[in-house]
């Protein structure tokens, strides 16, 4: 069986539209520019693995009817990527067991001076949900009796760094991005999957603009290039009329099979 992969939310960090009903260049009458906060499914044969936990967690996790939550991966420690993790608790509840979830030092920091209930038992009715580990630079997931790997990768992102995922040698997933390490190159090379961030069209100093993404797609080669953390000023229909046939903007919801 393929792993299918799930692009749950693909919107910048405010979303599209904002919470004040802003849509800047955003056609409202296209589904396509409804874009939660950036979250990801490694959905295998018997597990369910997320990337980040949106804001939007909740209503992404309710939209594409997933009921099961096998473990966690973090990106970094930012608001947009983290937020949501209260939403993780139900799973908890159905399970009985601890929610393993993955992360680097800054983000796990982060986690348990920030959401400190959720790794430490406060009380008989407020047990500990979660337990948290050390992102290592490859972890294996399971598919049916195949073994996947799961390579996390650093890159620069703004004053940060960054994780991200790549998923059998075949998928790149990488949402908050303002430079890559040189030495790290031949991981993203080939691939099948390239997905990578594109908050606008000028420059910004934490993520990459259409300009450096397209840059990056050139010389990375993948068979197919998709755009995300989009923000409002990005239109779906007039960005896809710019881009090359093999790179296409992502939308809430989108998914295929590696």
């Amino acid at each position: 069986m393929k792993i299918k992969f799930i692009i749950l939310g693909c919107g910048s960090s405010m979303g599209v539209p904002r919470s004040d009903g802003y849509f800047g260049n955003c056609d409202p009458k296209n589904k396509k520019n409804f874009r939660t906060r950036c979250s990801a499914l490694i959905k295998t044969l018997n597990q369910n693995i997320l990337i980040d936990t949106s804001p939007d967690l909740r209503h992404q996790l309710l939209r594409n009817k997933i009921n099961k939550i096998d473990k966690v991966y973090y990106s970094h420690k930012h608001a947009d990527q983290t937020h949501g993790i209260n939403d993780l608790r139900s799973f908890f509840i159905n399970s009985k067991k601890q929610l393993n979830v993955y992360a680097d030092k800054d983000t796990s920091k982060y986690l348990k001076q920030s959401f400190s209930y959720c790794f430490k038992s406060l009380s008989k009715e407020y047990p500990a949900i979660m337990r948290l580990n050390k992102l290592n630079k490859t972890s294996i997931i399971n598919n049916g009796e195949k073994k996947i790997i799961v390579r996390s990768v650093k890159v620069k992102h703004g004053s940060v760094k960054s994780n991200c995922f790549i998923i059998d040698k075949k998928l790149a997933y990488i949402t908050d991005v303002s430079d890559f390490y040189e030495k790290d190159f031949l991981y993203f090379k080939n691939l099948k999957y390239l997905i990578i961030d594109c908050l606008w069209y000028n420059y910004h100093p934490s993520h990459f603009n259409l300009e450096r993404s397209l840059h990056y797609i050139k010389k990375f080669k993948p068979d197919k290039a998709i755009l995300s953390n989009l923000s409002p000023v990005l239109d779906y229909n007039k960005l896809k009329k710019l881009l090359p046939k093999n790179v296409q903007p992502a939308y809430d919801g989108m998914n295929f099979l590696i």
